[in-house]
C-alpha cells in the first residue's frame, strides 16, 4: 500500500509543526543565516502553543545544528559551519559482541514516508518526498540498550524495505552499498518520553537522561542518512580515541 501523502495535522505533534514552520522560513531564505528567531513568547502567540512546546522546538533546532541559541538574545538560524570528523561510531552489534555478550533486534518499523520539513532541507528533497524510515530496538543480552531512528535516502538504498534486519544490521547492510564518504554527529543528552522510557525499560523511579547521537551521512557527496541513536544514560558510555597528527584541524590542546 502506497503511503499517505501527509500524516493527518491531529496526529502531528505540536512542537514538530512549530519545527516545520521554522525549518520552512530557514529552507525558502525568509529567515536567513545568523537571522534572529521568534522568541518563545512569540511563538506561544502565533501558534497557539504553551511556553513548554515552544521550548521543545527550539530545543531540538538547536541540538540538530539547525539553529543557534544566545543566552539573553535569542534564536538564530545557525550559520553554515565547516564538519569536522573525528568521531568513530561502531555498529552496536559489533560492539556487544566484542564485550562477550549477545546481540539481538527489534525491527519496531520499516516503512516508506513522507519527509517532513526539516528531513526534506537534511536530504535536499522536497517536503513530502518519498523517504525511507526504520526504528530498531537493539539488545544486549536480554536489555535493551540502544534505539535505532534511521531515515534513508531511497536513491541510496533503493531496495531497503526489502531487508531482513534480524539477520543483519542496518549499518552492515548500508556499508555493502558504499562507504560514508562524509559524517556529521551532534551528541546531546534529553529528558526521555514515556515511549522512550517504555522501550528502553527505564522504571518510572529512575531519574536518568538519555545520550542521544544524532548521525548524518553522505556518499558521493549526497546525502544518505540521518540517524537518532538513543541510549539509556546508565547503561551506554560513548568514548573516541585518535591520533591527533591525523586531526583535520591540527594537534589538540593536551
Amino acid at each position: 500500500m502506497a503511503p499517505p501523502d501527509r500524516e493527518p495535522a491531529a496526529r502531528v505533534p505540536l512542537y514538530a509543526r512549530v519545527k516545520e514552520a521554522i525549518v520552512e522560513r530557514i529552507a525558502s531564505g525568509q529567515i536567513g543565516p545568523g537571522g534572529r528567531l521568534p522568541s518563545e513568547h512569540e511563538l506561544m502567540a502565533e501558534f497557539g502553543v504553551s511556553r513548554m512546546t515552544a521550548h521543545r522546538a527550539l530545543r531540538e533546532l538547536s541540538a540538530a545544528g539547525l539553529v543557534a541559541r544566545v543566552q539573553g538574545r535569542g534564536s538564530f538560524a545557525a550559520p553554515p559551519r565547516p564538519r569536522l570528523e573525528w568521531l568513530e561510531i561502531r555498529d552496536i552489534s559489533d560492539e556487544i559482541v566484542a564485550s562477550g555478550h549477545r546481540h539481538r533486534v527489534r525491527v519496531l518499523a520499516q516503512e516508506a514516508t513522507r519527509a517532513r520539513a526539516d528531513q526534506a532541507l537534511a536530504f535536499g528533497l522536497r517536503p513530502g518526498a518519498r523517504i525511507f524510515h526504520a526504528t530498531l530496538l537493539h539488545y544486549e543480552d536480554d536489555v535493551p540498550v540502544q534505539i535505532e531512528d534511521r531515515l534513508v535516502s531511497p536513491r541510496f538504498a533503493p531496495d531497503f524495505l526489502e531487508q531482513d534486519f534480524t539477520k543483519e544490521t542496518v549499518a552492515a547492510y548500508l556499508l555493502r552499498l558504499g562507504p560514508a564518504t562524509e559524517t556529521e554527529h551532534v551528541v546531546y543528552a534529553t529528558t526521555p518520553s514515556p515511549e522512550i522510557r517504555a522501550l528502553l525499560e527505564i522504571g518510572r523511579d529512575e531519574e536518568q537522561a538519555c545520550l542521544v547521537v544524532l548521525r548524518r551521512t553522505w556518499s558521493g557527496g549526497l546525502p544518505a542518512t540521518q540517524t537518532e541513536f538513543i541510549h539509556p544514560g546508565a547503561r551506554y558510555a560513548l568514548g573516541t580515541r585518535s591520533s591527533m597528527g591525523d586531526r583535520p584541524d591540527g594537534p589538540a590542546a593536551p
